[in-house]
């Protein structure tokens, strides 16, 4: 990047920013008089030392305009890592950094997103991360910003994605003034989340910048992945970059490792011999590629694959997705966090990354489950090798007999995906809407567009999986990695301005009690123009906590008339509609009668191929 050679004289910029301040101040009382409103009191107007106090603290005598500052070079890193975005809520501990995107780099490629609150900034990173395939980068202001940002980043260590996290400190206390910025530095910033980053680094020079953040680059994009977080010192950001050899390292990401061939040609082994496989996916498919090689694993061996509701591993109406028949004899699980099991006397084999990275604090790693075989590799780099060990092995008359299996688990998953559509019958006409026809009424209207659903189908009864052709990988991205809420509708935010460089319709069917943790992300859609159709589950109730303490009052025999109270969301309701025009986006309802529900749909529909974000609030049945 050039350098900005501008100079401008600061305390010639407040003189003038006050002057104009004051000028726009003292014409606001003629304005005020041509509205029909009520006289009030005139404020005195300040002078322009009272306002110049306001806008900035005051400079020393011999302030100095930086030409080169070090968050500059900071800048050309970012750029060198290709980071399309960078999602922020504004912060001290990082305004040498901010003003060098801005200004040095042009806010673009990276571009600033501007969020109002740091985990919507880092859901976004999240969701935007599942549906590229590549992270973009989330900034957090100091201890402060990183403790609002935690559970985000829990949610996506737990859910293996990528996340780059920048954090800002200041860290030298000889030079850190007084009040709120001791409170937002700490001498081991990332020790708050080093439980649940996979790596972290406290850069003290601009060089070491450079190297480390092309390392946690690295080691976040190899398998498993995760967030890495890389801290920011003020003092580096601030001060004049003197150094004439800096150098940004070449980004070499590393191959992800596939299976040992003779565990693989035993598993193989395994396969074709047994008489009922099923394939159980967690987060196999890390790519379009990956979902590619599980449908035609499935197609070789003819097993069924239970696509395991975090990622699209083969067409939802595929003939052999589903559980298939009966008791498995054998379960190949693929990147499988726990569980897994067919239950019974059935084997298995465990194909996963997981097995080369865990911590021991945090308990996302789920139960141990003891496999007969177990391969400490990336299932989707496996995969290949495992589709042509089977074939190997694969006799003729071991194809008829698969062939054969294969028509029998196909009707199966048929019977399963005609039953589905039976449930679905059930209070159709009801108000508030069933969960059933909120999605059915919408198929129709999406079917023959690009799109994606961007939202976790675990609170919607998983109704969109029953009802639509789900035959993409980018049209199902899974949910929050942790069960942290919170997370649905900034990562729906962030997915959907991944999908927007494609064009693709963006859908969320949105739970209530999660928007309410981070509804500041509406603006941030309407703002950044992000193109998103919202359908609120507005059961007015975190409703899976109000049947936990049902069960919980039934089992002590006190009744259930009380289970509302700490669980729902009423007296007074809210309004997502206003809720979202507030923030500048369109919105309707709340709708109650399912009748309604199409037309509301297709005005809500013309507005995001717009390229705007809309929302339609439906109240539900509570599941």
């Amino acid at each position: 990047m050039a350098k900005n050679k501008i100079s401008v004289n600061r305390r010639g910029f407040l003189k003038g920013a006050a002057a104009g301040a004051a000028a726009l101040v003292a014409k606001a009382p003629a304005a005020m008089a041509q509205q029909a409103v009520a006289a009030r009191p005139a404020a005195v107007v300040p002078n322009s030392a009272q306002l110049a106090a306001e806008v900035a603290p005051p400079l020393p005598v011999d302030a100095r305009i930086v030409e080169n500052p070090g968050s500059d070079f900071m800048v050309d890193v970012l750029k060198a890592l290709n980071f399309e975005y960078i999602t922020t809520n504004p912060g001290s501990s990082f305004e040498g950094l901010h003003e060098s995107i801005i200004n040095y780099g042009n806010n673009t490629k990276p571009e600033l997103l501007t969020c109002c609150h740091e985990e919507a900034a880092v859901a976004m990173a999240h969701g935007y991360a599942k549906i590229e395939g590549k992270p973009i980068m989330a900034l957090l202001h100091g201890t402060v910003g990183l403790q609002h940002g935690s559970m985000a980043i829990y949610n996506a260590y737990a859910d293996r994605v990528p996340i780059f996290l920048v954090i800002g400190n200041h860290m030298d206390s000889a030079v850190r003034s007084g009040g709120v910025n001791w409170y937002h530095s700490a001498q081991d910033m990332c020790a708050m989340v080093r439980d649940f980053t996979k790596w972290d680094d406290n850069p003290a020079s601009l060089q070491a910048f450079a190297t480390n953040s092309v390392r946690a680059y690295k080691t976040m994009m190899t398998p498993p992945m995760g967030p890495v977080a890389i801290v920011c010192d003020s003092g580096l950001q601030l001060d004049p970059n003197t150094h004439k050899n800096l150098r940004i390292p070449k980004l070499a990401t590393s191959t992800p490792p596939s299976g040992d061939i003779s565990a693989v040609r035993d598993a193989a082994k395994m396969l074709v011999a047994a008489q009922n496989p099923r394939i159980n996916c967690g987060r196999a498919a890390r790519t379009p590629n990956g979902m590619k090689l599980v449908t035609e694993l499935a197609e070789v061996l003819q097993a069924p694959v239970n696509n395991g509701g975090e990622r699209m591993h083969i067409p939802n109406r595929h003939p052999l997705a589903g559980n298939g028949t009966g008791q498995p004899d054998l379960v190949l699980n693929l990147e499988v966090q726990g569980g897994g099991g067919g239950g019974g006397n059935a084997k298995m084999i465990s194909i996963t990354a997981l097995d080369l990275f865990m911590k021991s604090n945090l308990q996302d790693f789920q139960p141990y489950v003891p496999a007969d075989l177990a391969i400490a590799a990336d299932a989707e780099a496996t995969l290949p090798l495992l589709i042509e060990e089977c074939k190997r092995v694969i006799t003729a008359d071991r194809r008829r007999f698969l062939d054969d299996r294969g028509v029998k688990v196909a009707e199966a998953n048929q019977r399963a995906r005609q039953q589905a559509r039976e449930e679905a019958r059930y209070g159709w006409d009801s108000s508030p809407v069933s969960l059933s026809r909120l999605a059915a009424e919408l198929w129709p209207l999406v079917k023959n567009e690009d799109w994606a659903l961007v939202g976790w189908q675990g609170f919607i009864g998983n109704w969109p999986d029953r009802l639509w052709n789900f035959d993409k990988h980018y049209q199902y991205i899974g949910g929050q990695g942790a069960g942290g809420i919170g997370y649905n509708a900034p990562a729906a935010v962030g997915a959907a301005l991944a999908n927007k460089k494609y064009g693709r319709l963006s859908i969320n069917i949105q739970t209530d009690g999660d928007l309410n943790f981070s509804p500041g992300v509406l603006w941030t859609a309407a703002h950044h123009k992000i193109p998103l159709l919202i359908i609120m589950h507005n059961n007015r109730a975190y409703h899976a906590e109000v049947m936990f303490v049902q069960r919980m009052a039934s089992q002590r025999n006190r009744g259930i008339d009380r289970a509302h109270i700490g669980t729902t969301l009423r007296e007074p309701n809210i309004d997502y509609a206003k809720m979202a025009q507030t923030y500048g986006m369109y919105g309707e309802g709340p709708i109650t009668d399912p009748k309604d529900l199409a037309a509301a749909y297709k005005r809500g529909l013309e507005r995001v191929k717009r390229g705007e974000p809309a929302l339609i609030d439906v109240v539900t049945q509570p599941r």
